[in-house]
């Protein structure tokens, strides 16, 4: 017989991600109109370990939807990986009385959840990275306000980078992933675009495009380099040398992880919300939500983790025949 949920916890976990706020107010006012109570955990698993707790009500999530970060804090939490941890977290679950956990954040942050629910606490995993690096969800929470902030701030440096017929290299967010990379070398018209997943590191084919380039007329050069590459300002250095053409790095940094989240990120995070109560109300546990082919799934979290995700070869196809 399923387990009676009658409280649930909600934590957001490693990084922060516009639209986290959109998911914990669904959550929590979900829960309360199915006659759930409702705790916060602050500060992930690591507030978990030190029973950060407080009671949520409707009021508590007002005039949060379009914050960025998180109101319950994030961090990350080493003790959280041991036996001994998870084992802690727990039984700090139950002695609180929580019953379910949503947990908000990446597949690190799932791997907690489900350790929970080997300890008998039911879980349910949401997507939040803006590194859109989730293998068994279209979407990612935050990655939509992310790739924007990044958009907009790459065309500003291509305005100054035309007017000083410069090369720019940006760099964007995305850890290990070259998604932010990918869509915003697109959407900027980006003359080349290095992603972790498609580069090989030959420097002198950047050199050779940018030396016909010039010879065709062309004025600048932009160059989106994602974070898992790296080293933009060595790079800006080595290519000035070898073509003669000026040329800056910008690494936009952490700015992409803040600002005021879309309409998509608010009203996918929040049906994701609404949907992980909705689960933990069904008695299921060990599952995260995901977005697939224009529906809202879910799976078994340890089916999502063995999942693999590459980049898509036609998005690749089309940015490397825009590219010119």
């Amino acid at each position: 017989m399923a387990k009676e949920v009658k409280t649930i916890g909600v934590l957001t976990s490693g990084g922060d991600a516009p639209g986290m706020n959109a998911a914990i107010r669904a959550v929590v006012r979900q829960a309360i109109t199915k006659g759930l109570e409702v705790k916060g955990i602050k500060r992930g698993y690591a507030g978990l370990l030190q029973e950060e707790i407080i009671d949520m009500h409707a009021q508590d999530v007002s005039d949060i939807i379009q914050r960025g970060g998180t109101i319950l804090q994030t961090a990350r939490c080493m003790d959280f990986t041991t036996p001994e941890g998870q084992q802690k977290g727990a039984e700090i679950c139950k002695k609180h009385g929580i019953d379910g956990v949503v947990v908000i954040g990446g597949d690190g942050s799932f791997k907690g959840a489900q350790k929970l629910a080997e300890h008998g606490i039911n879980t349910i995993g949401l997507p939040g990275t803006i590194d859109l690096d989730i293998a068994s969800t279209e979407y990612t929470i935050g990655f939509d306000t992310a790739v924007n902030t990044a958009m907009e701030a790459i065309d500003k440096v291509r305005d100054t980078s035309t007017s000083h017929e410069r090369c720019s290299i940006i760099e964007v967010m995305g850890r290990g992933a070259g998604y932010i990379a990918l869509w915003c070398g697109i959407a900027n018209g980006a003359e080349d675009i290095l992603l972790p997943e498609k580069y090989n590191y030959d420097e002198q084919m950047i050199v050779n495009h940018i030396i016909e380039n010039r010879k065709r007329g062309k004025k600048h050069h932009i160059i989106i380099n994602a974070e898992g590459i790296g080293h933009s300002t060595s790079m800006a250095k080595r290519i000035e040398a070898a073509t003669g053409v000026e040329t800056r790095a910008t690494i936009l940094g952490h700015m992409q992880r803040g600002g005021s989240p879309t309409c998509k990120d608010r009203v996918y995070a929040s049906t994701m919300g609404a949907k992980a109560v909705d689960l933990l109300l069904e008695g299921k546990t060990n599952r995260v939500v995901g977005y697939r082919h224009g529906e809202f799934v879910d799976f078994d979290i340890d089916e999502a983790l063995a999942m693999q995700k590459g980049i898509p070869e036609y998005q690749w196809e089309i940015c490397r025949n825009l590219s010119k």
